[in-house]
């Protein structure tokens, strides 16, 4: 219900009406996506690189990915270049976080979001979309460590669940793609949700 009560007030704070469409919630599809940026912090962390993919049904819709380049504005860090691997002359030329944002926008349409802490990357779109549109993402949010974590405590009451990525994926037995790639990261992400779907 509250839920409900968040996505009626976001729709009447919407100041751009043609993305009225991001209210439209389709039922059997979810979009991974994340986010590489260069700083944990997301009050002062630029956006380099966001990655999405169609989960449809018990299918990752890999064809259609999403990715995108984006230059940040600021200088970039040697430390945190290491993480991500995305160099200033990869980033050169990339487009505005604004315009990548917005591309995002119509790749997700209303799709609920699944990702791996998604409450960063919802965050570090949100700082640039609600001065655009005036909300941050009103979609459904799936976090799927909380999926992982509850299916986990579960099966063991009294165990210490890992809720790295690297454990997860060890544990859930399924192909590890590079990680902090912001594609990648997606599509393994995508992957986690399906196989904790499929073991209930």
């Amino acid at each position: 219900m509250l839920s409900r009560l968040r996505r009626a007030w976001a729709r009447r704070q919407l100041t751009d009406q043609r993305y009225a469409y991001l209210f439209d919630e389709h039922p059997d599809e979810f979009v991974s996506f994340d986010c590489e940026a260069t700083s944990l912090d997301i009050k002062e962390a630029e956006i380099l690189s966001i990655g999405a993919v169609i989960i449809r049904g018990n299918t990752i819709v890999s064809s259609s990915a999403f990715y995108v380049l984006v230059k940040p504005e600021g200088i970039m860090q040697a430390s945190n270049i290491k993480v991500h691997g995305l160099r200033p002359k990869d980033v050169s030329n990339g487009i505005p976080a604004a315009d990548a944002v917005r591309q995002l926008l119509d790749f997700i349409g209303g799709r609920p979001l699944v990702g791996y802490y998604l409450e960063y990357d919802i965050g570090l779109i949100n700082k640039i979309l609600k001065p655009l549109i005036g909300i941050g993402l009103p979609q459904r949010a799936i976090e799927v460590s909380r999926l992982y974590y509850d299916q986990e405590l579960k099966n063991n009451p009294d165990g210490y669940v890992d809720l790295r990525l690297a454990s997860m994926i060890e544990k859930l037995k399924f192909p590890d793609l590079p990680r902090h790639d912001a594609l990648n990261d997606a599509i393994n992400v995508a992957l986690m949700y399906l196989t904790l779907m499929a073991r209930g």
